[in-house]
């Protein structure tokens, strides 16, 4: 019996993109869980995007999810903008075939302070843990998302017919 082909999400990273700092999160080998990798800084540029495509190639990735800033009433604006033109320049640095997907980002970093805070963590000396966090929720958003077209693929437990 041969081993199905793990889907895109089990080797996946997630940005969090800012002008001083990039979150970084990876998932699980089952593409189920996110977990927080490292903060990267974003300048200078050519630094970030050495690094990012390094993590990228060294986790085996095939996925980029990148957090994207939408306002409330869901369209997007310059900040939008401005993650769009970072995640084409990193495109070229990225393996031949990788995919590059945008996960609405709204509130991810509100969240992960709340998380942190709620952890015991003091969100002003934690920065970098912040920007990692919201990596993780922005990826556990895409994960969750695609998690009911996962379960579609996966035989019910005793059924042997796939």
């Amino acid at each position: 019996m041969t081993p199905s082909p793990q889907p895109a999400a089990a080797r996946a990273l997630a940005l969090d993109y800012g002008e001083a700092r990039i979150g970084v999160a990876g998932a699980d080998a089952l593409g189920l869980l996110a977990h927080p990798l490292e903060t990267v800084a974003a300048q200078p540029r050519a630094a970030a995007l050495a690094r990012i495509a390094a993590l990228f190639r060294e986790r085996g990735a095939r996925l980029l999810v990148v957090g994207l800033p939408l306002r409330a009433d869901g369209e997007e604006g310059s900040a939008a903008a401005k993650v769009r033109v970072f995640a084409e320049s990193l495109r070229a640095h990225l393996p031949p075939g990788a995919e590059l997907a945008f996960q609405d980002e709204y509130l991810s970093t509100v969240l992960a302070a709340g998380q942190l805070r709620a952890a015991g963590k003091r969100s002003k000396s934690q920065r970098p843990l912040i920007d990692q966090a919201a990596a993780v929720v922005i990826l556990q958003d895409y994960l969750n998302a695609a998690q009911p077209l996962l379960a579609e693929e996966m035989p019910e437990p005793g059924d042997s017919s796939r």
